[in-house]
């Protein structure tokens, strides 16, 4: 039988993990072209096409409405998926792996072209460590044991590619999960809003709620007020874009970021999660600039599923701000979750 629970709403302190003590670096601006346009991966009858769109605009002013506060500053112009990961490509990437299931991914069955949801921040992780390798680029994420669902470590100074500023991604890799800044620009972001650039409330550029609707692609709509049992819209058809021409960064499925909380002996690894899901009720607050909650990085959610982040192989090493400085986490009530447990 399936459980399911609630996010709890609560307050928490973002501990900064990913800087050395007493280190602020400056962010860099980088003009390195991002991966961008459409990338195939895998081989054979297991091939995929993830498209990425570009985010440019660097150096951009950082949002003081929204949260946290600040937010969505980005120094640098990188891509990021156009949508959301889906279950076929989950499919394509186990493949790889035959009989051994230490690094099979599970999924909800919903369809092909849906969301790939119920995967953990962990397991988000090992993907994109593969689209990395399967192209001879560096993994982005440190593990030290095999199980597909343990936890992501810190690279370390002996590591070719750590970043004092960001010591979860490596620098050297070439995709990644977004981090909150830079999920949150791709969002909100519009380079060329009226009365100067700025950011919107919600990611279909706009201060008002968007139209809900089951899918399809009109500007100004988004997949939410359904049911749990009503699923998520097809990744391609969820809703209208945000300015940059990303879909589905408001509704449809709930997305793990690369952005942590503190983790210790009584409380294990946990990322930040944006952007609502189809069965919230109404779109404010869950899919607007001021909305994000939380989730332990191995857990398995039956509302979440993840995108892809790019940066052009040569890209030097660039400080992550949403690592600095986040402020206080805001818990996102009335999220239903589903824990599985792995073979």
């Amino acid at each position: 039988m399936r459980r399911f629970h609630l996010f709890h709403r609560r307050w928490t302190r973002l501990s900064v993990l990913s800087v050395a003590a007493g280190s602020l670096a400056a962010v860099v601006s980088m003009a390195a072209p991002s991966e961008a346009g459409t990338v195939t991966f895998g081989s054979g009858s297991n091939q995929f096409n993830m498209e990425f769109v570009t985010i440019g605009n660097p150096n951009n002013a950082a949002d003081t409405t929204g949260q946290p506060n600040l937010a969505g500053a980005v120094g640098y112009t990188y891509g990021i998926g156009k949508f959301e990961v889906s279950e076929e490509m989950i499919t394509k990437y186990n493949s790889n792996f035959g009989t051994d299931n230490r690094l099979v991914i599970n999924t909800d069955n919903r369809g092909a072209a849906k969301p790939a949801t119920n995967v953990s921040l962990n397991e988000a992780a090992r993907f994109v460590n593969w689209l990395n390798t399967s192209t001879g680029n560096q993994a982005a994420y440190k593990f030290t044991t095999s199980g597909v669902n343990d936890d992501i470590e810190l690279w370390t100074p002996g590591d070719a590619g750590w970043d004092v500023n960001n010591q979860y991604r490596n620098s050297l890799a070439k995709y990644f999960l977004p981090s909150e800044n830079e999920w949150y620009k791709a969002a909100f972001y519009d380079p060329n809003k009226s009365g100067g650039a700025g950011y919107w409330d919600y990611a279909t550029g706009s201060d008002t709620g968007p139209i809900a609707t089951t899918g399809g692609t009109v500007a100004g709509t988004a997949v939410y007020g359904r049911t749990y049992p009503d699923g998520p819209a097809d990744v391609a058809n969820a809703g209208g874009l945000s300015k940059y021409g990303v879909m589905g960064l408001g509704g449809n499925a709930n997305e793990w970021l690369e952005s942590f909380l503190a983790a210790d002996d009584d409380n294990p690894l946990r990322g930040i999660i944006r952007g609502g899901t189809w069965f919230n009720s109404t779109a404010d607050p869950f899919l607007s600039s001021s909305s994000r909650t939380d989730g332990s990085a191995n857990l398995e959610n039956g509302g979440v599923g993840f995108r892809v982040a790019s940066l052009s192989s040569d890209a030097a090493a660039v400080p992550e701000p949403s690592m600095m400085v986040i402020g206080t986490l805001f818990g996102l009530g009335g999220l239903m979750a589903k824990r599985r447990m792995k073979k």
